[in-house]
């Protein structure tokens, strides 16, 4: 694990209100020199075998169609929301696992994937009441709820919203933190415009650049540490909000609401999950909401970039499934019993 006190916590000199994290792309030389084996390997129950269109519905939200995936059973239910650019397909190596012993729920975000554009304006706030309504339509009560990115912050305005709907919280590789800074600086927020403008296309023809030589490293560069040890069919299917109408105004709404001050008010055991090589989010952001977050555990995934769930899914759903397995009452949490990883959780992987 990395220490609050390591350097490369966060990006030293003027760029760091720029790109405040440090690390950056790797070669397709150095991802098969560097990365370990467990890196990229499937989860079982693999996703490949399942009959995603028999668990795929849509529901109506406040007049917009939402689409979302509905698996497996059981007395809990964990919600899955992915982040910036992302679709439920971001999930593919986590849904089948979790829905072994538990109902599982993951939903493209109204303006992204198979959504609709919302009525109202794209904020935040308004993903959170999306992820709500949904859960209030299909009768669910407390839930789980895991988000990575965009989805991570969106999680913790659930949370801070509506505590009542949040027993156990999960962030991944959670924005809410340094991307603030993105609107506060004007060569930051250009920088950041032209990577949104370079990213628009349609998911078909994303899907043909895999075909390229090149195009993995380029496209998934940023967002994986090791994108060519990924398998090209998991790649393709994370490319359907490729050129979404919901991109521009969901960045705008993550670089310029500041959550930090509210964090506190979370009052269910979170899980804190952050990769030390994220190019996107800084590893530091993930002690910052540690400590701002009262019933909070924190597991640094050495190695790993933005995307740890389809990175390394074998060790992110064993620690998942561990933080939900725990006996903490979500309602009356104590910081006697917050929830840790047992070394088991994460032997090998950290």
């Amino acid at each position: 694990m990395a220490s609050r006190t390591d350097p490369r916590l966060y990006r030293r000199g003027p760029l760091r209100t720029i790109w405040p994290s440090p690390s950056r792309p790797v070669s397709w030389r150095a991802a098969q020199r560097r990365a370990d084996a467990e890196y990229g390997v499937s989860a079982t129950p693999g996703w490949r075998e399942v009959d995603w269109p028999a668990h795929t519905h849509r529901a109506e939200i406040d007049g917009a169609a939402v689409n979302y995936v509905d698996m497996g059973s059981g007395a809990s239910t964990v919600v899955f929301i992915h982040g910036l650019g992302g679709c439920w397909q971001n999930w593919l190596e986590n849904v089948p696992a979790v829905a072994q012993t538990r109902r599982v729920i993951a939903l493209d975000l109204p303006g992204f994937g198979r959504s609709q554009m919302p009525r109202e304006t794209i904020s935040i706030t308004n993903f959170a009441a999306t992820v709500d309504r949904l859960c209030e339509q299909l009768g669910l009560g407390p839930v789980a709820v895991v988000g990575n990115s965009m989805g991570g912050f969106t999680t913790a305005e659930l949370a801070i919203r509506t505590p009542q709907r949040v027993e156990r919280a999960v962030l991944v590789d959670a924005a809410g933190i340094t991307s603030l800074t993105i609107s506060q600086n004007r060569a930051s927020e250009r920088f950041a415009r032209s990577f949104v403008t370079a990213t628009r296309g349609t998911p078909e023809s994303a899907r043909r650049m895999l075909t390229r030589p090149g195009f993995t490293a380029l496209g998934f560069g940023v967002v994986a540490r090791y994108p060519s040890r990924l398998q090209k069919d998991l790649l393709a299917e994370q490319l359907g909000s490729v050129g979404s109408p919901g991109f521009v105004p969901a960045f705008d709404a993550l670089s310029s609401y500041d959550i930090t001050g509210r964090l506190g008010e979370i009052a269910c055991p979170t899980l804190i999950v952050q990769g030390t090589e994220d190019i996107l989010v800084p590893v530091g952001d993930a002690y910052e909401f540690a400590r701002h977050i009262p019933h909070a555990a924190t597991l640094i995934l050495e190695d790993t970039g933005h995307v740890p769930m389809f990175e390394r899914p074998l060790t992110f759903n064993r620690a998942l499934l561990e933080f939900l397995d725990q006996d903490v009452a979500p309602d009356q949490p104590d910081a006697e019993r917050s929830p840790t990883l047992t070394e088991s959780a994460v032997e090998g992987s950290v």
